[in-house]
């Protein structure tokens, strides 16, 4: 198996196991935190592109998960491209 294969299926094994953890995500959802958490991506038309996704379909996925609490926070958002650039919150150390 190449590297690039098996970076993919760690990818979609840590995109599953975030699903498992929390139900309500969709699998854009968990990839967006997952590329996050990896810092594959880290914002939204990045992830688009490296997934092949419309961003169209990724900004509301990004929207739906600002709207809940302690999820992810929204960075900056440029209004000329439509890129949201987003980060993870702080993991809490106790």
């Amino acid at each position: 198996m190449s590297e690039e294969a098996s970076d993919v299926d760690r990818f979609l094994a840590l995109v599953a196991a975030a699903q498992g953890r929390d139900t309500r995500l969709t699998s854009i959802q968990a990839g967006l935190l997952v590329a996050a958490d990896l810092g594959i991506a880290r914002d939204s038309r990045a992830f688009a592109r490296i997934l092949g996704i419309a961003h169209s379909l990724v900004l509301r996925e990004l929207n739906v998960l600002a709207e809940r609490e302690d999820v992810l926070q929204i960075v900056k958002r440029d209004p000329r491209t439509m890129r949201v650039h987003y980060t993870l919150p702080p993991r809490d150390e106790t």
